[in-house]
């Protein structure tokens, strides 16, 4: 999970000192003490992490936060908004030109997730209305252009490639041409990777810039490698001049050091994050929002925002009917998981969840859902209805037909039976559950409840 290890112990932190009613100065140095070795831990650059421990304390010593009525809630938002402005602030997506075609050009070492960034990319910019083209520019790699293709086709955004030339700049110029001819207005350059930084790559790329004048030179950058995704950032950026990074990998890397020191190290803004395998698994990235992940605060826009994007007005309609019946049976409760599943993993979607973090011991298997599926895919329509026809032999029968146990079909039967009773209860508490969520949703900022539909 993404800052898995940084989020932990950042979350340790906070909770010990959110419930002071009197903070002294050694109280404050002891936790900033303990923030630092956390992002030291997590890889962040040991020069920004000074910078950020100095202005923590600054502003906490200088703001009477220890005469403050709730001094661990101060020090706590201190330390948000000194994360945020680590992070950029604010979202900064593609700027767009009024003049089609938008030219972005990608660029980065080999491995770092080019090829398939550029397939997220094309795929988050359609959703925004424009009509994208991808341009094979990478010409070494065995398979590089076969590979643009096949993301291509999944995607349905089409791919030019030019297979009888190495000439890099003939083949963008080329790919331009067309996105024009075929009235696309937005082409993505799909560059070559090196194992490492070198003069002649370096040399191919600026000649690209030079001819084709790209709107955004985004450099993808594989947030894995730590301290080395600093370094890749800080040498494309003085010979390139980037205009914004792509961190890939995010969903991998538990310690988040690149994430948190790209942005201050290159003065560039980390425009999108990749968080999954699946061309769907890329978001802009919201330094506000990956903060309050980090701290375990929760992200219920981004689920708002999932939610809105892969469950339909009339699947909305749907579900509610079924949460109104009496009882959940089956197959309702394989359409919500369906449904759900649309959404992205769910250990992801957990992350997202307020104060979900701090349940250590709570690991979500995706693939767990997969053997549910298989089980009541393997009933017949009276089994799915009624779940105490299902007695020692049909166990057996289902359990055979799914390619799983009779011990799975017990453990999972249970939990069903105790979701069916929570719905009950809910059902016979006549809106006092949803009054309860109602207060929780009061007490949330205005300002972040306006784009919400309900």
């Amino acid at each position: 999970m993404v800052f898995e290890g940084l989020s932990s112990r950042l979350q340790e932190i906070t909770r010990k000192i959110r419930g002071k009613a009197r903070i002294t100065e050694s109280d404050l140095k002891e936790m900033l003490r303990e923030v630092k070795l956390a992002l030291l831990e997590a890889d962040v650059n040991y020069k920004i992490v000074k910078e950020f421990i100095a202005n923590i304390q600054e502003k906490a010593l200088g703001q009477d936060v220890m005469k403050s009525l709730t001094p661990g809630q101060q020090v706590i938002k201190i330390v948000k908004d000194e994360m945020v402005t680590l992070l950029g602030e604010t979202e900064s997506g593609i700027n767009f030109t009024p003049n089609p075609p938008t030219i972005i050009m990608l660029v980065g070492l080999q491995g770092s997730g080019k090829t398939t960034t550029a397939g997220k990319l094309a795929n988050l910019i359609r959703k925004q209305g424009k009509k994208p083209l991808l341009v094979a520019c990478d010409v070494y790699r065995p398979a590089a252009i076969k590979q643009l293709q096949v993301v291509g086709s999944q995607l349905n955004i089409p791919v030019y490639a030019n297979e009888t030339t190495k000439d890099v700049v003939k083949i963008a110029r080329q790919g331009i041409d067309t996105a024009i001819s075929k009235l696309n207005d937005v082409v993505i350059l799909d560059t070559a990777g090196r194992l490492h930084i070198d003069e002649e790559l370096m040399e191919e790329l600026k000649n690209v810039k030079s001819a084709v004048r790209p709107h955004e030179i985004l450099l993808v950058v594989d947030s894995m490698t730590g301290q080395d995704a600093v370094n890749v950032s800080e040498k494309f950026n003085e010979a390139l001049g980037i205009d914004g990074i792509v961190l890939t990998k995010l969903d991998g890397d538990t310690r988040g050091g690149a994430a948190l020191s790209v942005k201050k190290v290159t003065g560039r803004p980390i425009k999108f994050a990749a968080t999954g395998e699946k061309l769907s698994d890329i978001e802009v990235f919201s330094p506000e929002r990956m903060t309050s992940r980090i701290l375990g605060m929760g992200d219920v826009l981004s689920i708002i925002e999932k939610a809105e994007e892969a469950i339909t007005e009339e699947d909305a309609k749907e579900l509610e009917k079924q949460l109104k019946k009496k009882e959940l049976d089956l197959d309702d409760y394989l359409a919500q998981i369906r449904q759900i599943k649309k959404m992205g993993s769910f250990s992801s979607l957990l992350s997202m969840i307020p104060g979900m973090n701090k349940f250590k011991d709570l690991k979500v298997d995706d693939k767990e859902f997969e053997k549910i599926e298989a089980i009541i895919c393997s009933m017949t329509k009276k089994e799915k209805r009624n779940t105490k026809l299902l007695n020692a032999s049909r166990r057996q029968r289902i359990a055979k037909g799914s390619g799983t146990t009779v011990q799975d079909i017990n453990k999972f039967i249970k939990s069903f039976e105790m979701t069916q009773s929570m719905m009950k209860k809910m059902q016979s508490e006549k809106g006092g559950m949803m009054k309860k969520m109602m207060k929780n949703i009061d007490k949330m900022d205005m300002k972040d409840l306006k784009n919400f539909k309900m």
